[in-house]
């Protein structure tokens, strides 16, 4: 036996005696999801026994170092632990913008002090962040954003104003890109860690055409920010977001993959009934799904070996641009379906049989995928640049 099928025995017998039952189930609801923080309030005992047990083991950021709350596993041993859990359904011990996107830029930029104290936190589930990049006229040009910090010797006085900050009036901190310097666009943004409790600081929640609340407007009205809450240089933290912004189109880019659903077309037969055939008993809606099963299972094979690429540091630079795009697009199209597939009842916006019109709901947030971390357009013209090199207008 190799070292990789031993390693992938110890995680099956790992799971099996610490995943709990409940932690197997399909999401149903927001309070499945266990995004940690001061405030979170667990769902279930077993929420909270499924978190604990992976904090323990390291796997909330199985890839991480483990003076850093890590596992320190290799690539190939992560994929096999995200294999095992995916292959027993298990939900995700933490969702957190800490692990998908700061934690990361972090790890590049950080001194060895900042990583030790932020960086643990996060992977413990101790603290819950949200992004401070979109400014209110500088949305696809975010270099153009003005919120600014005045330097005050010792610490800044940040002043202006974020957009589409998701979840910002449940976080507990931000990570935040403030113009230190107004005569140098590119060299002159920070990127400050700053407390949401921080006086000054107040959050307006955004009603979305799905009916809810995700984002928010985010306001600083003379925030004090010590001078030892930055990451990377001061003026220098337009690098240390190009960087994060991969992530979290690596992130976006996810939603195409589809999660645990194995066959759109396989879902839909279940659900709706099949024909003497056993398929999906309208052959339209039938070869619509079937070509969209190709495109995700592409998709999938694709993303596998992005991500080898990218923890090996072999991936083109632009790449999390054309996963975002396609992933964002391949989203879009799943819920196109699903709304086509379920004919009226898909319309439904309130009642407990529909769950409070989850389908109609996810099918409108799914417009803004093609706009968050970076518009399509944007995507676009990147990949046409950097990885097509097709000549400029």
């Amino acid at each position: 036996m190799s070292e990789l099928d031993a390693f992938r025995t110890e995680v099956r017998e790992w799971l099996e005696a610490n995943c709990p039952a409940e932690m197997r189930e399909p999401i149903r609801d927001e309070d499945d999801v266990c995004w940690g923080g001061r405030n979170f309030q667990f769902k279930n005992a077993a929420q909270k026994a499924w978190l604990d047990a992976c904090v323990a083991k390291g796997y909330t950021v199985p890839d991480w170092p483990k003076p850093y709350g890590g596992a320190g596993l290799t690539p190939e041993q992560t994929k096999v632990l995200k294999q095992e859990m995916k292959r027993i359904h298990a939900r995700s011990p933490l969702d957190s913008f800490g692990i998908w996107m700061l934690g990361p830029a972090l790890l590049q930029f950080g001194t060895e002090e900042q990583k030790v104290h932020y960086l643990n936190p996060i992977a413990r589930g101790e603290i819950r962040w949200c992004q401070g990049y979109s400014e209110p006229g500088s949305g696809s040009d975010l270099v153009s954003l003005q919120t600014f910090g005045e330097d005050k010797g010792d610490h800044w006085v940040v002043n202006g104003s974020k957009i589409w900050t998701s979840y910002a009036d449940k976080a507990d901190w931000i990570f935040c890109l403030v113009r230190t310097d107004k005569a140098n666009k590119y060299q002159g943004i920070t990127f400050m860690l700053f407390d949401m409790a921080s006086k000054g600081v107040t959050t307006k929640p955004i009603l979305l055409i799905s009916g809810n609340s995700p984002f928010c407007e985010t306001f600083f009205d003379d925030v004090e920010v010590p001078k030892t809450q930055f990451i990377g240089e001061i003026n220098r933290g337009w690098d240390v977001a190009k960087y994060l912004l991969g992530h979290e189109r690596e992130m976006i880019s996810g939603g195409g993959a589809g999660g645990d659903m194995v066959s759109i077309g396989g879902a839909f037969a279940k659900a709706f009934g099949k024909n003497a055939a056993g398929e999906l008993d309208d052959p339209i809606l039938r070869a619509e799904m079937a070509a969209f099963d190709v495109d995700v299972f592409a998709y999938r094979a694709m993303g596998e070996r992005f991500m080898d690429m990218w923890k090996t540091g072999r991936a083109h630079p632009a790449s999390s641009n054309m996963m975002k795009y396609v992933g964002t697009e391949l989203n879009k199209r799943r819920h196109e379906l699903v709304m086509s597939g379920g004919g009226s009842e898909a319309l439904e916006w309130d009642s407990e049989e529909t769950k409070g019109g989850a389908r109609a709901r996810g099918w409108l947030r799914t417009k803004a995928n093609s706009i968050e971390g970076g518009t399509s357009e944007v995507m676009l013209n990147v990949i046409a640049k950097r990885i097509l090199d097709l000549p400029g207008a």
